[in-house]
């Protein structure tokens, strides 16, 4: 499996785009951004092709979400905003080409219908499957814990199954963060148990704290295990915050199940 570093969360005392050599330059073997569209689109394609780094994952643009607000894919009140940023995203993507491009679902509007926020957020989904399909760029959703994001409409597998179950698209896939599955109690057996085949990209951080591998209560070693019995072959992107600098937290690099 492959190692890659979110650059959002990493390297962070960099620039963007000098993060894709530092991240080279420490062993990772790709990258992933939330959200680069701030970066001109041809400067990020130019960079990773002189690295020779892959671009695994981007974001939908998410709204307000990252400010505390309720994001746009769930809200049927937003669903202008959503197709804006849909087509924002394949404009971004025909030119940087990630493999994937994740959905944030958002958080449910104060006294709204959960049904209905579930059906516009499906729709969506499936639109943007729909979209993106056409580019051989798999579309994402998935579960964050409530603690650290409190009114989000997705937390746990059986959440994302359902709404994976009700979107119906062959290109619209999970993504699995250990982190916010160990926030909620939820270990990496449970929650393949229930999303199977359908998990298509794996973060992780140590949790508590959510810092670097060995910060924490994270059994990684048996996570590597549990992926490779369940037949995981996609990468494993480390979105983590650093205690200190990022060249300080990586030690974990050089350990099992890590290490190549």
């Amino acid at each position: 499996m492959e190692i890659v570093a979110n650059l959002s969360m990493l390297f962070t005392e960099l620039p963007v785009l000098q993060r894709v050599r530092a991240a080279k330059a420490a062993g990772f073997a790709g990258v992933e951004i939330q959200f680069p569209y701030a970066v001109p689109a041809l400067q990020l394609k130019e960079e990773l092709e002189r690295c020779a780094m892959p671009l695994l994952l981007i974001n939908l643009p998410a709204g307000d979400l990252m400010q505390g607000g309720n994001g746009i894919a769930c809200d049927p009140q937003t669903r202008p905003q959503f197709a804006e940023a849909l087509d924002e995203a394949l404009s971004y993507a025909l030119m940087v080409r990630p493999r994937m491009v994740n959905v944030l679902a958002g958080r449910l509007a104060e006294g709204a219908s959960r049904g209905r926020a579930l059906a516009t957020l499906a729709a969506n989904l499936r639109e943007a499957a729909q979209a993106f399909d056409r580019l051989h760029i798999k579309v994402l959703c998935e579960a964050i814990n409530p603690l650290d994001m409190p009114g989000f409409l997705i937390n746990t597998p059986q959440h994302l199954y359902d709404l994976l179950t009700e979107v119906k698209h062959a290109n619209c896939f999970a993504q699995l963060d250990v982190y916010h599955m160990a926030r909620q109690g939820i270990g990496i057996e449970q929650a393949l148990a229930v999303l199977g085949d359908k998990v298509a990209h794996v973060q992780f951080a140590d949790c508590p704290g959510r810092g670097e591998p060995g910060t924490g209560q994270v059994d990684f070693v048996a996570m590597a295990q549990v992926l490779q019995q369940a037949g995981y072959t996609g990468a494993l992107a480390a979105e983590y915050r650093p205690n200190n600098s990022t060249q300080s937290s990586l030690a974990w690099l050089q350990r099992a199940p890590f290490a190549r």
